[in-house]
């Protein structure tokens, strides 16, 4: 971590971060999540990992994450301006996002133990998601 003339810490690492997000019966997939003593309410994915497509990172994390598979990715969104990690102060987020189809909803199993549960968040609710990327697209959920 690199701190600048002034004994700011500057940003030196990048981290792309990759989401889906799976709809049914106007209801969008959701977890809660616990990262660094916080509980968030987050979409499903996460952390593109070195000499990983990010289609691949979604068919990862799904498996990884919630023992599901994945199908119709399309791409929905990705962030254009700068965001610095509300958890790492050196780090820059990049975050994408895409629509996707569960496979078979029954294979569901939580395997991350930080996820304490997944909840269908209905798409005509007020906004309920913590991170303020994942607070935009729910708002471009709601208007597909």
């Amino acid at each position: 971590m690199q701190k600048s003339q002034n004994n700011k810490i500057m940003i030196d690492k990048i981290n792309v971060r990759v989401y889906a997000c799976c709809i049914k019966e106007q209801k969008v997939l959701a977890l809660y999540e616990e990262y660094a003593g916080e509980m968030l309410l987050k979409f499903p994915g996460g952390g593109l990992e070195f000499g990983e497509s990010i289609i691949d990172c979604l068919h990862r994390e799904f498996e990884e994450e919630l023992n599901l598979k994945i199908t119709n990715l399309q791409h929905l969104y990705t962030q254009e301006d700068f965001l610095k990690s509300r958890f790492r102060e050196n780090e820059q987020l990049l975050t994408i996002y895409y629509t996707a189809d569960i496979v078979d909803e029954t294979s569901l199993i939580l395997r991350d133990c930080s996820i304490e549960k997944v909840e269908w968040i209905p798409l005509n609710q007020e906004n309920p998601f913590t991170l303020p990327i994942d607070r935009i697209v729910f708002e471009k959920l709601r208007g597909m």
